[in-house]
Formats: structure tokens, C-alpha cells, sequence
């Protein structure tokens, strides 16, 4: 059985967010003194005791959204109520009573459901003296808490389990077979595709930039499997970034990526490729997750693109990933989103590989034959044997007569002569060159290098490896700012600047 819902609800900025935050243990829900900041269901699972429930954070009821998406966000305020099993009401001591409260209040006693009342903020025994005036809402005396200060957590929990539903051995759900982070620009469709997934309005859909505020996990269930879907908010330029809960975003957006399986990175098909998105790119390769690259709204342009030609753009563009595979969707109508699904499900698999250390050294020492490393002054870079410590991602480490030897663009093409050779050729492998000999020798260590050394028996077939990358070159200098005038377009009708 799913478990009992808790949800947190109130006017705006009575601390519904540091109040969630509070009781959950973690950081969760963004915190900031702008009203409004929550728009969507956010959740988690909180144990007390022997019990189990979810509990939800709101919106503020009555906000007047800057966005224009009030009506969006008391939807989502519903959907909560509705679900809910325990209403937290939660009002701000120091403020008092306000007409959006009695709002608040009136709206409850229609819901049919237990009301635990709770004045937040009540900091000092003075203030927590003023929660008196609270009883004529009809609620009762309300429990003095304070989410700045942690008083009163014991109590508040007290009277939630006091009117929660019966026990009946609910236990918090098994952790997701996979997670997955969905990031990108504003507006490329992330929360619809999330919807899609969801089967459901999980989380607010806009065609304003920008309605999504913070990373919000959504969990479903496919052919029996869980899985946990993160959206997160849009990406902007860190030199765009107007205020602290754009900045907030971000953090969460890259705090997302680093805890995901694997990372879907959305694209508008009607935009071209910005900074942001090379910037996002560069983020999920310093984190070494599985990515897919996500070309969302295909229907809007396939009449005037190939996905041949828009994959070569693609490439062109992140000429580093060129491992990444390349998804097309339409989000809105679902088109390829299960199989975009199954494919992140295939990485995932992908990154948990292991290769046995013989078949390692053999492809290593093969690709070192067919392409030797180029001096490092008057010093012949030699890689001794090679053995994998890791999975998720594949990590192998290469042990040599000095990593300082050895060029990045050699190591590059090392890395792609073992994604081409093992079951893990579209995700990302972290190789880790150390001197011989530093640190602990295991005795699986021992063995790689007498295998490394030995004559390859003459059984083995000829491996693939790729031909030696060309050193890069120079960066460029950094580019004058752009002309206030637009670029034309390179291909009309489909590029949009």
C-alpha cells in the first residue's frame, strides 16, 4: 500500500519550505524570503518511530505569482489536499492572523481531513505566548514550532501521528531501480517529458521560462520497476543569473546531475546549441555519468531537418562526446519517451560492466602497438598493465612509468580504444594513470602485469582500435561580444537564434 501523505500547506512565506526542510532531516526544498519561490508537489519520506509517511511542501495559497501562474500552482495545491491524509496548517506567529490565513482556514473545513495546526516562527516564549490569537480560526490552540531555532519537532510530529491513519506494516518504497536527471536550458520541455513519464500532471507545465524553481524527484513505475525521475530547472548564464533563486536552481540543477544514474540532456530542436548547454555538457563529463543528449519538439521540425543532419550538428558541437548517443522525442504526445526510457536503462547496465584483467591488457597493449605514445622529452612513456577497480562509472586504472609522461590526447585515445573493445562503448570511463608501484599492489595487480607481459596467443582476433587523434589545437582567443544585430541563421527554418 502507498503510504499516508502529510501535506505541508499555508499562505506564502509562513516557512511551509524550511518547516519541510526541517522535518525531513535535509535540505530539500529551496528557502528563500521571496514569496512564491515553491510551485510544485515537492516530497520525501520521513520516518518516526515505527511509522512511515511522505510529506509534501505547497505553494502558498493566494500567491500572486509574478508569472502569471497562479492557477497552475493552486492546482497543484489541490492535488496535494486531495491526496493527503494529514493537512499541516501552518500559520506565522510574528505576522498574526492576515486574511489569507482565515482564507486558508476556510478552505480546510471543507476537505474533510485531520488538520494539524502549527504556528511557525514562534522563536522566543514571547512569541510563542501571541499563538493565543490563532484559536479564532477554529483550529484550536496551534503547536508552537520553530523551523530557524528546530523547537518543537517533537511535538509537531506527536500530533500528526496522533491523527495519522491506522498502522497497517506500510513500508517506505525500495530504493529506484534507476535515476534519472532531466537538465537543459529554460524551456526545452523538461516537465513535460517528466508528465509523460509520470503519466500524470506531476509537475507544473508552462510556457513561461523559468516554472521550474527547484530539482523535484518524481517516482514511477514501469513494467513493475521503480524509477525516480529528477527534474530540474532551467540553465541559464551564470552572468544571467537575476537573483538568489535562479542561483539555488543551478546549485540544484548540478547537484541533481551528480546523484542521477544517468543524465538526459534536453535540446529545443528549433534552438541552436548555446554556451549553457556546452556548459552543462562539460559538468556531466567532469562527473562521469552516463548521458544521453535529448533533441525534444522534433515534430515542430522534421518536415525541414533530418535527424541525420541534426546529428552531425550535435556532434559537431560536443566533438569530445561523440560516444553519447542521440535521442529524438516529441514530449507533448509521448512520441519515444518509453524507449528513450529502455535506452537509459541500457547505459545504466553499460556502466556496470566489468572486463575481465587479461582481455584489459590485451586491447591495451594492442592499441599501444598500433599507435605508440610520443616521447615526453628524452623519456619513452611505457604503460606496465592495466587493471578496473570500479563500476558506475568503469574506472581503470593504467599503471606507468609516470603520468606525467603521458599527453591528454593519448589518454583520449586509449580511453576510446576501450570503449570500442567492451560492452561499455556509450558511456563515460574514467582511466586513472599512477606510477608503478604507488600505493597498495593487490595480487590481482601482480597478475595483470606478468599477463600484460606475455605474447598474445595467436587465437586472440584483431581488436579495434582507433587511430590516433591528432593533437588539439590552440583555444581560441576568447570572441569579441556578439553585434546587436541577429546572425542569420545557417539553415532558415530551422536554426533560431
Amino acid at each position: 500500500m502507498p503510504l499516508p501523505i502529510v501535506a505541508v500547506v499555508g499562505r506564502p512565506n509562513v516557512g511551509k519550505s524550511s518547516l519541510f526542510n526541517w522535518l525531513a532531516g535535509r535540505r530539500i526544498s529551496i528557502v528563500d524570503p521571496t514569496a512564491g519561490v515553491t510551485r510544485d508537489r515537492v516530497s520525501t519520506v520521513v520516518e518516526v518511530g515505527d511509522r512511515f509517511f511522505e510529506l509534501m511542501d505547497t505553494g502558498g495559497m493566494g500567491i500572486q505569482d509574478k508569472d502569471n501562474l497562479p492557477e497552475d500552482v493552486e492546482r497543484q495545491i489541490r492535488v496535494a489536499i486531495e491526496q493527503a491524509a494529514v493537512v499541516i496548517f501552518l500559520v506565522d506567529v510574528r505576522d498574526g492572523i492576515v486574511p489569507l490565513d482565515e482564507e486558508v482556514a476556510r478552505r480546510l473545513r471543507t476537505v474533510g481531513k485531520p488538520v494539524v495546526f502549527a504556528a511557525n516562527k514562534a522563536d522566543t516564549d514571547k512569541l510563542g505566548t501571541l499563538g493565543g490569537e490563532f484559536n479564532r480560526l477554529g483550529y484550536g490552540d496551534p503547536v508552537r514550532v520553530s523551523a530557524e531555532q528546530k523547537l518543537g519537532r517533537q511535538e509537531l510530529l506527536e500530533a500528526v501521528l496522533a491523527v495519522l491513519p491506522p498502522d497497517t506494516g506500510e513500508l517506505p518504497p525500495s530504493d529506484p531501480t534507476l535515476k534519472i536527471a532531466i537538465v537543459g536550458r529554460r524551456n526545452v520541455g523538461k516537465s513535460t517529458f517528466i508528465n509523460s513519464l509520470a503519466e500524470g500532471e506531476r509537475v507544473i507545465v508552462s510556457e513561461v521560462p523559468g516554472t521550474t524553481r527547484d530539482s523535484i524527484d518524481v517516482r514511477f513505475e514501469r513494467d513493475g520497476k521503480a524509477f525516480l525521475a529528477i527534474d530540474t530547472a532551467g540553465v541559464k548564464k551564470r552572468t544571467s543569473i537575476a537573483d538568489d533563486i535562479e542561483f539555488y536552481s543551478t546549485h540544484r540543477a548540478e547537484r541533481s546531475i551528480r546523484r542521477a544514474d544517468v543524465v538526459l540532456q534536453f535540446f529545443d530542436a528549433r534552438h541552436r546549441v548555446g554556451r549553457v548547454d556546452k556548459q552543462l555538457a562539460g559538468y556531466i563529463v567532469e562527473n562521469y555519468k552516463p548521458a544521453i543528449f535529448v533533441v525534444n519538439k522534433w515534430d515542430l521540425v522534421k518536415e525541414a531537418m533530418t535527424t541525420e543532419k541534426m546529428g552531425e550538428y550535435i556532434r559537431a558541437m560536443f566533438p569530445m562526446l561523440d560516444h553519447v548517443p542521440i535521442a529524438f522525442v516529441t514530449a507533448k504526445s509521448g512520441k519515444n519517451v518509453l524507449r528513450l526510457l529502455q535506452l537509459a536503462v541500457q547505459l545504466h547496465k553499460q556502466a556496470g560492466e566489468r572486463v575481465s584483467t587479461g582481455d584489459l591488457n590485451r586491447v591495451i597493449r594492442h592499441a599501444v602497438e598500433l599507435s605508440p605514445p610520443p616521447l615526453s622529452g628524452n623519456r619513452a612513456p611505457k604503460v606496465f598493465y592495466a587493471t578496473q577497480v570500479g563500476t558506475h562509472p568503469p574506472t581503470i586504472v593504467l599503471f606507468t612509468n609516470g603520468p606525467e609522461n603521458f599527453e591528454d590526447t593519448y589518454v583520449r585515445y586509449l580511453t576510446k580504444a576501450l570503449r570500442e573493445n567492451f560492452a561499455f562503448s556509450e558511456v563515460a570511463l574514467k582511466v586513472v594513470l599512477r606510477a608503478r608501484g604507488e600505493g597498495p599492489v593487490r595480487a590481482a595487480d601482480v597478475q595483470a602485469e606478468v599477463e600484460f607481459g606475455e605474447e598474445p596467443p595467436e587465437e586472440v582476433p584483431v581488436l579495434r582500435a582507433p587511430k590516433r587523434p591528432e593533437p588539439e589545437p590552440e583555444p581560441e582567443p576568447k570572441p569579441a561580444p556578439p553585434p546587436k544585430k541577429k546572425r542569420k541563421p545557417k539553415e532558415p527554418g530551422t536554426w533560431e537564434l
